[in-house]
């Protein structure tokens, strides 16, 4: 035994080991004293209930669902809609901050200025109050439902949101003008546009740092080389610059990915019925809050790593390979 002790190795992973089982039983004292102050309040832990009507509608849903349809659907539709907005955001931060970042290190004083001034207003100014500024803009200046903004065959923007054409059983459908509004169609709520364009403009600020970071952190030489080739300042970027700065980008773009779905629960602010929204109501109709709150976390946790491992992937497939 002592010999074993002497083996850093062994002690790294007895050490381990014994932090693992006071975890073990700290998890196993908080679970029965959980259980115990619920008992005395004649409360069960269970997931039965997810199996019951929910008893509430949904209004932005991307299955079948009606207040009929179980928790679990519910629990799907919110997911499913934080899915949405959160890919969206993604996509859309990330053209934005590439935009930026690229501004921002102009030879043109005005456009680095204009760049540099977007990106220090929108990191200072709290995710929550841009919310609300986008939602009440949306509120204040679009055109009520009798006179929608026209935008193209079929594609309308009013109080009520964009309305456009959906393919619907075999042909597209168009929204038209009826007399309580349009109809047809599929369309985006003042609430989904409001979230997106929050987060998106919002995150783009700081995924702009993090490709500016990464385009300086690649040698002038490497530029310089390129364009003593004949290569032109898109070619230069394109081809030499990003790839070298992705090994610098991606770490950090990815928490900036995963900070833009956790955000997205701010949703419940401007009535946008994403998850955590789907779960308070759950949690106020059942009584359930432990089961409602560790299904959240337990879904936030999966999107996370989800999220950490397709860019971990990515970063595999973006790696330069030395010959």
């Amino acid at each position: 035994m002592a010999i074993q002790l002497s083996n850093p190795r062994f002690r790294a992973r007895l050490w381990q080991a014994l932090l693992f089982a006071v975890l073990a039983l700290g998890l196993w004292l908080l679970v029965l004293n959980l259980q115990k102050n619920l008992a005395a309040r004649g409360v069960e832990l269970g997931f039965g209930f997810l199996s019951g009507p929910a008893g509430f509608d949904i209004a932005e849903r991307l299955v079948s669902y009606s207040a009929d349809s179980s928790y679990w659907m519910a629990y799907l539709v919110g997911i499913l809609n934080t899915l949405r907005v959160a890919v969206l955001g993604v996509l859309l931060a990330t053209a934005i901050g590439l935009f930026i970042a690229i501004g921002a290190l102009s030879q043109n004083p005005l456009v680095a200025w204009l760049c540099r001034g977007y990106v220090e207003v929108l990191r200072n100014v709290p995710l929550l109050l841009q919310l609300f500024f986008w939602y009440l803009s949306l509120a204040a200046l679009l055109p009520d439902n009798d006179a929608p903004l026209v935008f193209g065959p079929g594609v309308f923007l009013t109080k009520s949101g964009l309305s456009f054409p959906w393919w619907v059983a075999g042909a597209w459908e168009f929204p038209e003008l009826g007399p309580f509004g349009l109809v047809g169609g599929a369309a985006l709520s003042p609430e989904f546009m409001a979230l997106l364009a929050g987060l998106s403009i919002y995150t783009s600020a700081f995924i702009a740092e993090v490709i500016r970071a990464g385009i300086l952190s690649v040698p002038k030489g490497q530029s310089e080389a390129a364009k003593a080739l004949g290569f032109s300042g898109a070619q230069q970027l394109r081809l030499i610059i990003l790839p070298q700065a992705m090994r610098v980008i991606i770490p950090p773009m990815t928490n900036q990915y995963l900070n833009l779905t956790k955000n997205s629960s701010l949703a419940v602010a401007i009535g946008y019925p994403e998850l955590v929204s789907v779960a308070t109501t759950t949690l106020n109709q059942t009584g359930h809050a432990v089961e409602a709150i560790s299904l959240l976390m337990l879904v936030y946790l999966t999107l996370s790593l989800l999220t950490s491992w397709l860019m971990m992937r990515f970063e595999r497939a973006a790696r330069l390979k030395e010959r």
